[in-house]
């Protein structure tokens, strides 16, 4: 990436800061949210979008619980202090969802290798549930791989999502420095059964500034294409804490735009990406824009 591309400074560049969130109907969500004892990756991950995306009636549900068995360097997900699946969440998320009335949804999960089924079971449960009590809402599953296990997998797209969302995150090489319990190829693979197998519409995202070349950034764009996937996010890594990976560089936003026109010039389908993309934000929008 050129100079242009990389700020590499400690400071927040400007076009990363965004306002607290507020507003009527954050605080109705939240208040929703809250009183049914749920969780959201919105607040569990420290999302920057969380404000924007709740004010216009979007929000990322999560389930099996709000901690991983998984420790990826980039996430502020917490690890450790696993409970049990509770086997109402199903029925309490499709009730939340019911009330709220949206027009689409995220079900996103932690990691849960430490079950049997890694949650899969009770992913097929929720989206089932949801479809029951909300039968017109648009339903995408933002799901982890589990571990590259065809049958977890195929559980959840038997489920039949509207979108089969799954991140694959970072470049090859990088795979062990940033999330290094995964596996690019599981990755792959998870996408690939969800489209090829399934019919279904698959989704991924990468997060930029770890120190990625522009040449590995495309490489991976088109291993995703190449799976089936008809939607890719790209956004910028934050680092959450101190604790966590420092951020190898900022790119500007020219450079994203850049990789929107690179990607879509590719055949995605739609290409969303910025600073501040998330794989869930404006998830709607994204897909309206082919025919979701």
């Amino acid at each position: 990436m050129n100079e242009k591309a990389l700020q590499k400074t400690r400071r927040l560049p400007g076009w990363l800061r965004v306002p607290l969130p507020g507003g009527k109907n954050f605080t109705r969500l939240k208040a929703e949210v809250q009183a049914r004892g749920l969780h959201t990756v919105c607040e569990s991950a420290s999302c920057p979008n969380m404000g924007e995306c709740w004010n216009s009636g979007t929000l990322t549900v999560m389930i099996l619980g709000d901690h991983c068995t998984r420790a990826c360097r980039f996430c502020d997900v917490p690890t450790g202090q696993l409970m049990p699946p509770r086997e109402e969440e199903p029925q309490e998320v499709a009730a939340l969802l019911a009330n709220l009335n949206l027009r689409y949804v995220v079900i996103t999960s932690v990691d849960r290798d430490d079950l049997p089924d890694g949650g899969a079971g009770l992913w097929a449960r929720t989206v089932a549930a949801v479809r029951q009590s909300s039968p017109e809402l648009k339903i995408e599953t933002l799901i982890p791989d589990f571990q590259g296990q065809h049958e977890l997998i195929a559980t959840v797209c038997r489920a039949q999502p509207d979108v089969l969302s799954h991140n694959m995150e970072t470049v090859r090489s990088l795979q062990k420095k940033v999330r290094p319990q995964c596996r690019y190829e599981w990755s792959l693979k998870t996408l690939e059964i969800a489209h090829r197998e399934f019919g279904l519409t698959a989704k991924s995202g990468l997060m930029l500034g770890h120190g990625e070349s522009k040449d590995e950034v495309l490489e991976t764009m088109q291993d995703l294409l190449q799976t089936g996937c008809r939607i890719l996010t790209l956004g910028q890594y934050l680092r959450p804490t101190r604790e966590h990976l420092e951020v190898a560089e900022y790119i500007h936003p020219d450079v994203f735009a850049e990789f929107k026109q690179l990607g879509e010039a590719m055949g995605f389908e739609h290409v969303e990406s910025g600073p501040l993309v998330r794989s869930s934000y404006l998830a709607d929008r994204q897909a309206q824009s082919i025919g979701i």
